[in-house]
């Protein structure tokens, strides 16, 4: 991991106060920059998402999709976990502890907003990060690439239904337009331009490719860094008067996490899957694109959302909580290939 990655959590809590304070210092300029927008969507934090994803997506070859049948058993696993379990048990936890346990202590008019972020932040499977937990798991490099690129052809067809169904489900007004325009803005658009400068690269030799990645890479961390503190300079009073909030949306993503992880790493070893297989396919299925999740909830409730907030919180606890699921699983690699078939 680069120092950007093995700090990211630092840098996230950093951006949170930075925001904070030039939120409270400098509100108009905030409110100007709030108001840049095209259809509901901010135009500084569109081009900060763009930075942020094209750099990450440049690392999946669509080409590797020809490989999914070298690990069937693990493709389906995290197929099933990523699509049928994570976004509907976050829906269920959300409604659990967001509408009822948790509902006395949050503000009223938000409840609907924080399940909506927590939902989004289910619904898209991660998609760069995973190449560094596999790699700290010396996970099976083939199968990680396959799977993510597996994972993004799904998300560009079947992201946006799948909020929408579960917002509904939630009771929450789907706002079908605004959705299915962040889905071609921060999924659709970055994949072919991606793909598109992958393959001019390419064409440049292998090395021009790696260099331009060595190049690029901090591009991503820096953009999101950067659209934290745009998000916070606005939830700054939010956050000053409810600081509890955060601890509390914290709850049902931690459990999210360590319930889809542990429920692919045990389908595996049930299957008979190898461990460098089964490692990144818990990973793919417990960690989250958070950097369209944040861009989606931005662009379908605003900046000053409660959703938008629920997301950054997905933010900030990604990378220890992901680095501990690492830890586990290498852990109990003897446990688990004693069930290997």
């Amino acid at each position: 991991m680069n120092l950007f990655e093995r700090y990211l959590t630092v840098w996230v809590f950093l951006c949170i106060v930075a925001g904070v304070l030039l939120g409270q210092a400098f509100p108009a300029l905030f409110q100007t920059i709030g108001q840049l927008e095209v259809a509901r969507v901010n135009l500084p934090v569109g081009l900060l998402i763009w930075v942020m994803i094209i750099p990450m997506l440049l690392k999946v070859d669509f080409g590797a999709l020809h490989q999914v049948r070298q690990h069937a058993k693990g493709i389906g696993v995290t197929l099933f976990v990523n699509w049928l379990v994570k976004p509907f048990s976050m829906a269920f936890l959300g409604w659990l502890f967001i509408r009822h346990l948790f509902a006395p202590m949050l503000p009223a008019g938000q409840i609907d907003s924080y399940i909506a972020g927590l939902i989004l932040l289910a619904a898209a499977p991660c998609t760069a990060m995973v190449f560094v937990w596999s790699r700290l798991t010396n996970g099976d490099p083939l199968f990680t690439l396959s799977q993510v690129a597996l994972n993004d052809s799904i998300m560009v067809v079947a992201f946006a239904p799948l909020v929408a169904l579960l917002l509904g489900v939630a009771s929450i007004t789907v706002p079908w337009d605004t959705l299915v325009t962040s889905v071609v803005l921060y999924i659709v658009i970055p994949v072919i331009l991606a793909q598109v400068w992958r393959r001019l690269l390419l064409t440049k030799g292998q090395a021009a490719f790696d260099a331009t990645l060595a190049k690029i890479g901090p591009w991503s961390i820096s953009a999101l860094l950067a659209t934290l503190v745009l998000l916070f300079a606005f939830q700054g009073d939010a956050i000053i008067r409810q600081p509890l909030v955060i601890a509390l949306l914290a709850v049902p993503i931690l459990i999210q996490v360590f319930f889809n992880s542990a429920l692919a790493y045990w389908l595996n070893r049930t299957l008979g899957e190898k461990h460098n297989v089964a490692c990144p396919s818990a990973l793919i299925g417990a960690s989250n694109f958070f950097e369209l999740a944040v861009a989606a909830a931005i662009s379908l409730y605003g900046f000053e959302s409660g959703a938008a907030l629920a997301t950054v919180v997905g933010v900030l606890i990604e990378v220890p909580v992901m680095l501990l699921v690492v830890r586990v699983v290498n852990a109990s690699k003897g446990w688990y290939e004693q069930g290997e078939v």
